[in-house]
């Protein structure tokens, strides 16, 4: 991995946290996922799944994490077992885990092959009467493919019947919503990379740009800083192209006088960070087009200052949608009748921002975390208000990432990457 070692004493906090709410005499799996092929000899490169990284840190394929709190032999309480390497396989794909480096990373005693893992899982089940399985239960999932958690939760309803079942989702949604102060660390990581990214760019744009250059720009400097590269599929939308809201090709020439909304940000040891940007592709922003931009720019600031504990997630999304509606009447995109006669199930400023404010970020883009009980500190969360305009092909979003705090406003971990308009604009023209 490119990334430097994490400390383990993060995920043995992780561990902890989770069998502290393990029912008793149960038993918890966790499996890595699938390397998942293209065709032919083909495979798309490895991402682990994030949970048993998030309890482990063991970043590889083939590994299995158990947890079993009461097991009567003490070393059977955590156990991680490892794809057996050998010379031939450290050849022809590079260094395994050893047993050693797999403790190492993970704070684990117990480390075995995996090819033990059926004989002392069968040993282990006839001590439990509960065990928790790992199934997708995210809000946003829709996963057609069968995955390796999948087929392990399959097989062992069919060999071990009378045993309860537990979902580990809920455990997960609760703990990894909270952030530990050594994920903080990563997540600042991952946004200075991508502060770096970005302030790259403000000297490349320029008109007759093409939008998979400047991603390939993006990419070279996220890559040079310990990055694998994007945390999510980048979005590099120039003129028309940013009123779609997963624009994805990155094809299309930046034209003088257009905006360009990118939508981008590195990943860093797992951990995501989530930016938007939009900036003139000119270096300078046209009088409706600098309305517009603060238009959101306020949005997002007063959005920022409602997240602090206690807030409820829904409440939020409601109050925001009350800032953006006379945001829009500011700049004659709404009238008072669109609003008097709006949809309460649709209001009128869904039109021209038609997307929800914050989402949890943190492994995952669109992490874990509990979304319909009050709002912790130290939970993270991106701010992305945005204004699309397609009559005037036009589209602005703004995005941050930033902390909870147990009081005052949200601790802003991107606040080192410009956004005010003077800014943008000094920055790009100091350049051309």
């Amino acid at each position: 991995m490119k990334y430097e070692l994490i400390q383990n004493t993060l995920f043995i906090k992780n561990r902890k946290k989770f069998m502290a709410q393990m029912k008793p005499k149960s038993i918890a799996v966790f499996n890595s996922n699938d390397i998942y092929p293209v065709s032919a000899d083909s495979t798309l490169p490895f991402e682990q799944h994030r949970d048993i990284f998030y309890l482990s840190g063991a970043d590889q394929e083939e590994t299995i994490l158990v947890l079993f709190p009461e097991a009567l032999n003490k070393k059977h309480r955590e156990v991680l077992f490892v794809r057996e390497t050998n010379e031939h396989i450290a050849i022809w794909e590079g260094a395994k885990l050893t047993k050693d480096k797999a403790t190492e990373v993970s704070g684990i005693e117990t480390i075995y092959w995996l090819s033990d893992f059926e004989r002392i899982f069968f040993d282990l089940m006839t001590e439990a009467d509960t065990i928790y399985f790992n199934t997708n239960e995210h809000y946003r999932q829709a996963v057609e493919t069968q995955t390796r958690e999948d087929r392990f939760i399959q097989k062992c309803k069919l060999q071990f019947p009378a045993h309860q079942y537990a979902k580990s989702n809920s455990i997960l949604q609760n703990i990894r919503g909270v952030k530990e102060p050594e994920e903080l660390a990563l997540m600042q990581k991952a946004c200075d990379i991508t502060e770096k990214g970005f302030r790259r760019l403000l000297g490349f744009i320029k008109s007759g740009v093409w939008e998979y250059e400047i991603e390939a720009e993006l990419l070279h400097e996220f890559i040079r800083n310990r990055s694998k590269g994007f945390a999510y599929s980048p979005i590099i939308a120039s003129g028309n192209n940013a009123n779609v809201l997963h624009y994805l090709e990155n094809n299309m020439e930046c034209k003088d006088g257009d905006l360009i909304l990118m939508d981008v940000a590195a990943e860093y040891a797992n951990y995501s960070s989530d930016l938007t940007r939009t900036v003139p592709v000119n270096g300078k922003f046209t009088q409706r087009q600098a309305a517009v931009y603060n238009a959101v720019l306020r949005v997002k600031n007063e959005a920022t200052k409602m997240l602090v504990p206690g807030t409820i997630w829904a409440d939020y999304h409601k109050e925001c949608g009350k800032i953006m509606t006379s945001e829009l009447l500011g700049l004659g995109l709404l009238d008072k009748a669109d609003v008097q006669n709006e949809n309460a199930d649709w209001p009128a400023y869904k039109k021209y921002f038609m997307h929800g404010t914050s989402h949890h970020i943190g492994l995952d883009t669109h992490d874990y975390g509990e979304l319909k009980t009050p709002m912790k500190a130290n939970m993270v969360f991106t701010v992305e208000p945005g204004i699309y305009i397609p009559d005037e092909k036009m589209g602005v979003r703004l995005e941050d990432d930033v902390v909870i705090q147990e009081s005052g406003v949200p601790f802003n971990l991107m606040a080192n990457i410009p956004i005010e308009l003077e800014e943008i604009e000094s920055l790009m023209q100091s350049h051309l």
